[in-house]
């Protein structure tokens, strides 16, 4: 269940019964024709719809992170490591001190892999608390699954190529491009980025049949709910 569709009260007497909650992260960031929100979008999605069977509170999704790197993008939004820290920690004080000790972090955005780091440094101030780190197209079914249609998933391309990731009434992207060499694009500024990757596709396709990305849906739903049923 969203808390969007909760008062107080209605954690308070969930909170009594069980302490589990979701936070799904996200990021605001250029992903070339599809939306913006696109992380945020997914892992809010992915969270919702595994845990609502269960009745788990999923919280809104953070919609900033790290996307320093697609700062010549206008749109783009991000926090710096500093400020993610401690956002993220003040969001989890605030989901313990109303009740919840199990919390499953599910993300969509590659750089948030220092969420983890982060949950696992607030877990040294809070042993009676547990949180789990889910990045859910690198879980390993749905890592699997991808690999099994096409080994090569890059940023802006099929894998995040969803009906509700595209932008209404945009022309649907098609065809593909050469792989961008994501070591050397580290190295570079912000504008710098952008003439190398030009609309911000990193390359591969950009998109496949939506029944092989309801396919791939399917399993990371399954291994979603599986850690948050089996917990």
């Amino acid at each position: 269940m969203r808390i969007a569709e909760m008062d107080w009260r209605m954690v308070e007497d969930w909170a009594r019964s069980d302490d589990r909650a979701v936070l799904p992260l996200g990021s605001t960031e250029q992903h070339g024709q599809l939306s913006l929100a696109t992380d945020t979008i997914l892992a809010e999605r992915l969270a919702v719809e595994a845990a609502e069977p269960l009745g788990v509170p999923v919280f809104p999704a953070l919609p900033y992170g790290f996307a320093a790197a697609y700062t010549a993008f206008p749109g783009t939004v991000t926090l710096r490591a500093a400020t993610y820290a401690a956002v993220l920690r003040d969001v989890l004080d605030s989901l313990k001190r109303s009740g919840f000790r199990r919390l499953l972090i599910v993300s969509s955005h590659s750089d948030h892999s220092p969420a983890a780091g982060i949950a696992q440094e607030w877990m040294m101030d809070h042993p009676d608390a547990r949180v789990r780190f889910h990045c859910w197209w690198a879980a390993p079914a749905t890592a699997a699954a991808v690999r099994a249609i096409d080994p090569i998933a890059r940023h802006g391309g099929w894998l995040d190529n969803f009906p509700f990731t595209r932008v209404p009434g945009s022309e649907p992207a098609e065809g593909g491009g050469a792989v961008i060499d994501i070591e050397t694009m580290a190295t570079l500024p912000p504008f710098e980025v952008r003439e190398m990757i030009g609309d911000g596709f990193l390359g591969g396709l950009r998109r496949r049949e939506d029944h092989e990305m309801q396919a791939i849906w399917d399993v990371a739903l399954r291994e979603t709910q599986e850690i948050l049923g089996g917990w």
